[in-house]
């Protein structure tokens, strides 16, 4: 039960949703639902509008535009992005960690840009955004803004978006030939959450060499980063297995890794290692065909 009295409205263009954010105090925006409501229940957000966003039915498009960048819109729901062909062919880490998604329900209601605003430190879809390099873009009353994902995520639950901005889509560019990409989790056995989730993104020239590689990384600490250290190490190997496992110990190297009921700190770093060494393993071998 929600207990406190609050305001509710359901724009029907992002325009009227902006407009609305504007004139409340303390407004929310209500995507798909499965993060606000819950914390509105336990009166851990107490907005006193909430703006439902569901009825802008251009931000649920999943498109590719000319120079290939892949858009996908912020209402775009879990299950739609797990099931959609170019997503699967060009970015298979998003389409995994999108599938990877709590249950049938959850996916099919769930949104990405919900979860991405969200900020939740064990959500699945930020690791393949971090290696992707996408662009969040996000709008308000001052215009568009564009977000690289480096940038979004900020602290639990805290993200780069200013007060009065909605996130409109995501953006991920053109990926070269070449390209391989995972996303694998240890996932949490009740709630379904990542424990620790890596996806990674390989390019390979044609010999074989790693030309670049990046690695996003989540649940394992306060928000979601990039492996650096291991993305350093792996490029211009062979990318053999000596050398994936080389890069994949280094894949927490100067991050503070969470400890919890759910996992130990020492534990999140091992499993870090673990799950980056595969990510690594399968886009490399996605990489090279």
């Amino acid at each position: 039960m929600i207990t406190h009295p609050f305001s509710y409205q359901a724009p029907s263009t992002i325009e009227e949703a902006i407009a609305t954010l504007g004139r409340s105090r303390d407004g929310k925006v209500l995507a798909g639902g499965h993060s606000l409501l819950p914390l509105m229940k336990l009166g851990l957000a107490q907005p006193d509008t909430l703006v439902d966003i569901r009825k802008i039915a251009s931000l649920r498009d999943i498109r590719a535009e000319a120079d290939g960048t892949i858009v996908v819109g912020t209402l775009a729901t879990h299950r739609s992005i797990a099931e959609d062909r170019t997503i699967g062919a060009k970015l298979a880490a998003l389409a995994e960690a999108a599938a990877a998604v709590g249950d049938p329900q959850v996916r099919s209601r769930g949104t990405i840009g919900g979860s991405l605003a969200h900020a939740d430190p064990a959500a699945d879809e930020p690791a393949p955004t971090l290696a992707f390099d996408a662009i969040i873009r996000a709008i308000g009353s001052k215009g568009k803004r564009d977000i690289p994902a480096r940038e979004f995520f900020k602290a639990p639950f805290e993200t780069a978006l200013a007060p009065g901005e909605i996130a409109a889509e995501i953006r991920f560019p053109a990926q070269p030939g070449r390209t391989g990409s995972a996303y694998l989790k240890f996932r949490h056995p009740a709630s379904r959450f990542a424990v620790v989730g890596v996806a990674a993104v390989v390019t390979a020239k044609a010999d074989g060499t790693i030309e670049r590689a990046a690695i996003g990384v989540t649940g394992a600490a306060e928000a979601p980063f990039r492996a650096t250290a291991a993305e350093r190490a792996i490029t211009g190997t062979k990318g053999d297995a000596k050398a994936i496992a080389a890069a994949a110990a280094k894949a927490a190297e100067g991050m503070t890794t969470l400890s919890d009921l759910a996992a130990s700190s020492e534990y999140r770093r091992h499993l870090v290692s673990v799950y980056a060494k595969r990510a690594l393993e399968r886009a490399t071998q996605r990489a090279r065909g």
